[in-house]
């Protein structure tokens, strides 16, 4: 009698339950680290529950952000350097929520990969659980997707989703008015837009993630372009909290200065920036002389050194420094808003310090 042939499963078709259910076990010291007031219970259901009474809300008004890292991924699965991209998700996804004057309170990720690599997708929760804690809000839940065809073996890619709360009568931004002042907070380099840019440069230089980065020799041009994107909410959440003059934020991520702060102002409202007042952090002035690009190209691509703006009344402006400077932040004076008569709505003068 002829022997019955094996089925196909799951497996056979690249596709590993049992890694997965792994993964939830490596990661659950992670999560739990993550935890906060509104959210204790375990990941590992169909959902996540958060209890807003719990959280001290009285009258809250949700606000919602998602993102993704970009192809500063592809520099993370080449260099083998996992542990700090899943801080930029969580950076990305938070920065947005807190121009809303939201609290950031809980967070999910979606990591899809060729192939489910545990000890790499562990090391890439175990950084979206530091940039949890480092933001205040909770990692309810996630999902993880193993799909062969789609992407290459190693090759993998992120997600992530945040929601916060503010008091109704606490949401940014409130109408800023000419004469009020734009302080600028100093970013930790790159964060995580332009990479496509980055690595054009990166590989027409014939670099390896290996070699001594040519503007920080004490560590690899990996480590240094892996630099997580800064994660501005506890210090700002304090502000808003200490003081009423603060009118509106902005993130700078991709389209620098020109797209993101007109999307702060009211009607009628621009903004005049003098570039020379900051010093942009040393990545951008090797990016701009490696590529050879134009002031107006590092400014639509990059955040050249300021990576939130905060829009201060004109009365209150040099209480918000001070409160500010307290926190330890390091506020920067670049310009202030006007009134807007068409046209450009952001004005730049003096240049940039490349």
């Amino acid at each position: 009698m002829q022997e019955k042939a094996k089925g196909l499963t799951y497996s056979d078709a690249g596709v590993d339950i049992d890694a997965g259910n792994r993964l939830v076990d490596l990661i659950r010291p992670a999560v739990r680290a993550t935890r906060r007031r509104g959210a204790d219970g375990e990941i590992g259901g169909f959902g996540g529950v958060f209890d807003l009474k719990a959280a001290g809300f009285v009258d809250p008004v949700l606000v919602a952000a998602n993102d993704g890292v970009g192809t500063k991924v592809k520099i993370a699965i080449e260099s083998g350097m996992h542990g700090t991209i899943g801080i930029d998700l969580v950076a990305m996804c938070v920065n947005d929520l807190i121009v809303q004057g939201a609290e950031p309170l809980f967070f999910l990720d979606y990591y899809a990969a060729g192939k489910l690599d545990t000890t790499v997708a562990a090391s890439v929760v175990k950084g979206i659980a530091d940039g949890c804690v480092m933001a205040g809000c909770a990692l309810l839940g996630g999902e993880t997707a193993e799909m062969p065809g789609l992407y290459s073996r190693s090759d993998y890619d992120l997600a992530g989703f945040a929601v916060g709360a503010a008091e109704r009568k606490a949401l940014l931004p409130r109408a800023v008015q000419p004469g009020d002042v734009a302080f600028g907070l100093p970013s930790s380099g790159v964060h995580s837009n332009g990479y496509s840019l980055v690595r054009r440069i990166v590989k027409d230089m014939g670099l390896s993630w290996a070699a001594t980065a040519p503007f920080a020799p004490e560590m690899t041009l990996a480590r240094a372009l892996l630099e997580p994107t800064r994660i501005y909410v506890k210090p700002l959440l304090e502000a808003l909290r200490r003081t009423p003059h603060i009118r509106a934020l902005a993130h700078i991520t991709g389209g620098g200065f020109p797209d993101n702060l007109p999307r702060v102002l009211p009607k009628g409202v621009g903004v005049a920036l003098d570039l020379s007042t900051f010093t942009p952090h040393r990545v951008f002035k090797w990016l701009a002389a490696a590529g050879q690009i134009e002031e107006n190209e590092m400014l639509r691509t990059f955040n050249c050194g300021i990576g939130m703006v905060v829009f201060a009344a004109k009365d209150g402006a040099a209480e918000v420094e001070k409160i500010l400077c307290e926190l330890g932040e390091k506020p920067v004076r670049i310009g202030e808003a006007i009134e807007a008569r068409g046209g450009d709505r952001v004005a730049m003068s003096g240049a940039l310090k490349l």
